[in-house]
């Protein structure tokens, strides 16, 4: 009998849990890197390989670095978005591009637009795992002492932009003065 009756209270333990799991919000992945200071880094620019491009690029700005990729469905989508707040100049942007190829990659901007300062190439990834990145695209915003202020997780959008990044950097330059 126990052996009918077990697979049934397992299925049971097991739903709510899946339901627990498909209701939650992937961009709330929390970060052990907020409020710490994100991980100092320096690797060849995407443009130029004889030029570095790191943390010490956007130091002691407010700063967004944007983790992307050519490969990511997610990254052309927001990538429109992108170009309008390059457009804006409300805050610097960054990018890293993660895992990707170099000449993909470059196309990808001369065609869609480049809404960079500048771009670090990240080819195997090994930066983006000290920044704890799960994937692209992934946003941060880091403040002008070098501390991860938020992460957001999926394709930036302007809803998002207004209700996560804006009241964020708003308090971060209040702060600042």
């Amino acid at each position: 009998m126990w052996k009918y009756l077990l697979p049934i209270i397992a299925f049971a333990i097991m739903v709510p849990i899946f339901i627990i799991g498909m209701n939650r919000n992937v961009s709330e992945i929390p970060s052990p890197l907020l409020e710490k200071q994100a991980p100092q880094f320096a690797l060849q620019s995407l443009h130029d390989p004889s030029e570095q491009v790191g943390s010490s690029t956007y130091a002691g700005q407010l700063a967004l670095v944007n983790v992307w990729a050519t490969w990511c469905v997610g990254c052309r989508a927001e990538h429109g978005f992108l170009m309008e707040l390059a457009r804006r100049n409300e805050v610097p942007i960054f990018g890293l591009n993660w895992r990707d190829q170099r000449a993909p990659a470059i196309d990808w901007l001369r065609q869609l637009g480049d809404p960079y300062m500048a771009t670090a190439y990240d080819e195997d990834g090994r930066v983006g795992i000290d920044w704890g990145v799960y994937g692209a695209p992934e946003t941060f915003l880091i403040g002008a002492d070098g501390t991860v202020i938020y992460k957001h997780i999926a394709p930036l959008t302007e809803q998002v932009w207004q209700k996560e990044f804006l009241p964020r950097i708003r308090a971060a330059r209040s702060q600042a003065r």
